[in-house]
């Protein structure tokens, strides 16, 4: 009789804290200023007409997502897991709601993220090559950019190959993709800086263009409209609890980058525009799209103009980095729970990094790329991303009765107040977009919903 030998057990591979201060606070600032400052605008002053009412509405976008940073400083530090929201949901409305954030960030919020930034990518290279912007081929399917037919583009097939190196660079560590978000951050918020120095220092500025303006129906609908486009260009600033399992010290480092990014990304984002309305009158703003290299292109010339597209690709690209790195935790935090596909929860015996949820999210991503052109795209994110960001606010009066045991090293400043404020902003939020963007909102919520059978399907097995 033979005897039996027991296998040795192979300890469990896990996620590790190797990010620091920096690092969480460069994946706030690096995440969120992305491809917003350089391209929003326009469509900002198309919606409310005004320099001013344009300026505003930056307030407003920036007050709604320091409300947010503060509720969600209370919930990163209190519970510092990998998945950011989708922790938060699970613990205080059950896993169903987890896994339905979860799911949206998959199909719709993170992964549409990427992809809108990639297009952004390809839209300032397409300054040195205008090739880019060419259709290769035209297939007549309405799941195009407004429902019409699905266009190929060069510059679709450059944003692919970008999403698919940067998913490289995070696949082999966690550490390496963070130190890429610091140093690319820096370079940004240095090229950033410059151009806006140049910009309100120029004797071409006036400040008779803050009064100037175009004919748009504006209203609450306008103002809407332009806030989409703002909360777009200051979305992310949540991304860093999604990585809280790999933070050093999550319950002070946490809090500090959440409200310190969220602060500063508001303050460069109203210097920016003060410096674009200071050389530019209202109807220049709204002719392109561009308006960070319009700016330097009066001011400098056709080589400022280039200056300014190389800063915007190096924005993009920190961006894009951050929200691979940020995004793919959640994921592997559903999968890890059983709740999603388990081959996603796998982490790398030697990079420790959640290699297949990285690959997956990314790849998913290059297919959003090709369904709709750069408002379309961040359209979609802003609608599902903003109904989470309600629920997940909400979550913090659900748990201070439900958990009051929970420690809580940092405690939301204005409580209940400013938390039951962000709720009843992002409610105004999905409303108007889903009465102004119905194909985009309801794509979005359509993605979504397909997840309710799949999550009773994997409860069920």
């Amino acid at each position: 009789m033979r005897e039996s030998v027991q296998k040795p057990v192979r300890p469990e591979v896990g996620l590790k804290r190797d990010l620091g201060p920096w690092s969480a606070a460069a994946i706030v600032v690096g995440t969120v200023i992305g491809s917003g400052i350089f391209l929003v605008p326009k469509d900002m002053i198309d919606a409310v007409g005004s320099p001013w009412m344009v300026l505003v509405v930056w307030v407003a976008g920036g007050l709604l997502s320091l409300g947010g940073a503060l509720t969600y400083a209370e919930l990163a530090a209190a519970l510092p897991e990998a998945g950011g929201e989708y922790v938060f949901l699970r613990e205080a409305y059950g896993p169903f709601w987890g896994f339905l954030f979860g799911w949206a960030q998959m199909w719709v919020g993170k992964s549409g993220s990427v992809a809108t930034l990639a297009t952004a990518f390809y839209i300032y290279l397409a300054n040195f090559q205008p090739g880019l912007e060419a259709v290769i081929v035209s297939i007549p399917l309405p799941v195009g950019p407004e429902g019409g037919p699905l266009e190929l583009r060069w510059g679709q097939l450059l944003a692919i190959a970008v999403i698919l190196l940067l998913a490289s660079v995070n696949y082999f560590g966690v550490r390496f993709g963070g130190r890429i978000q610091v140093a690319v951050t820096l370079v940004k918020l240095g090229l950033i800086f410059a151009i806006l120095a140049i910009g309100l220092g120029s004797e071409q500025g006036s400040g008779a263009n803050f009064s100037s303006a175009i004919a748009v129906p504006g209203g609450a609908a306008g103002f809407f409209v332009a806030l989409v486009a703002a909360l777009w260009a200051y979305d992310g600033w949540n991304n860093v609890s999604m990585v809280s399992s790999e933070i050093r010290n999550p319950q002070r480092s946490l809090p500090l980058a959440l409200i310190a990014g969220t602060l500063t990304v508001a303050t460069v984002y109203l210097l920016a525009n003060l410096a674009y309305f200071y050389v530019l009158s209202a109807d220049k703003v709204a002719a392109d799209n561009r308006v960070a290299a319009n700016m330097m292109g009066q001011i400098l010339g056709d080589w400022g103009k280039n200056a300014v597209s190389i800063a915007a690709m190096v924005s993009i690209f920190a961006a894009l980095n951050g929200s691979i790195l940020s995004g793919a935790r959640v994921p592997y935090a559903m999968a890890r729970d059983g709740l999603f596909f388990r081959p996603v929860s796998r982490v790398h015996p030697t990079y420790h990094t959640p290699g297949v949820s990285i690959l997956a999210l990314s790849c998913w991503a290059t297919v959003l790329v090709l369904s709709g052109r750069y408002k379309q795209l961040y359209t979609l994110v802003i609608f599902a991303n903003w109904l989470f960001y309600g629920l997940t606010t909400a979550s913090i009066l659900v748990l201070r009765r439900k958990r009051p045991d929970l420690a809580r090293p940092y405690r939301t400043l204005g409580y209940p107040v400013l938390p039951f404020l962000f709720v009843l902003g992002a409610a105004s939020v999905i409303f108007f977009t889903l009465r102004d963007s119905p194909r985009e909102s309801l794509l979005a919520l359509a993605l979504i919903l397909v997840g309710i059978p799949f999550y009773f399907l994997r409860k069920r097995r």
